[in-house]
């Protein structure tokens, strides 16, 4: 099945859109497709820059790419707000240095999976997971 032209550039400006509402640069973002049953899943994965690992931000089931893509749009601008912040500290192995990353989550389990995503659980020691206040 050949995409349309088009279909590339409305994914290119949604991608855009989606960095732009986070406060990111491109090169700290990326979008991780891949079909499961009938449906796309985009994977939105953060790269830090600091210490070079990346986390899942969230993933979204779509129809399509596109489809996709605009419901993790809608997602940054209006609904990430309504889960809470969790701070985790962490290290990984062979690592002295501790690191500290946040995370939007439902409950801790959601934020401890959104630090492991794609990583065997023995590369990393967590030490603490913190609900932080609401505003």
């Amino acid at each position: 099945m050949e995409v349309s032209p088009d279909v590339h550039v409305e994914s290119a400006r949604l991608q855009r859109q989606i960095a732009e509402a986070l406060g990111l640069p491109a090169d700290q973002l990326v979008f991780d497709f891949r079909q499961i049953d009938g449906q796309t899943r985009l994977d939105l994965i953060t790269v830090n820059p600091r210490h070079q690992q990346s986390f899942l931000f969230r993933y979204e089931l779509g129809h399509d790419k596109l489809d996709a893509l605009r419901k993790m749009l809608g997602y940054v601008q209006t609904s990430r707000d309504a889960e809470a912040s969790y701070t985790i500290q962490w290290r990984a192995r062979g690592d002295k240095e501790l690191q500290t990353s946040y995370f939007r989550a439902h409950n801790a389990y959601e934020a401890l999976d959104k630090l492991y995503y794609g990583r065997d659980l023995n590369t990393i020691t967590v030490f603490s997971v913190v609900l932080n206040p609401s505003s």
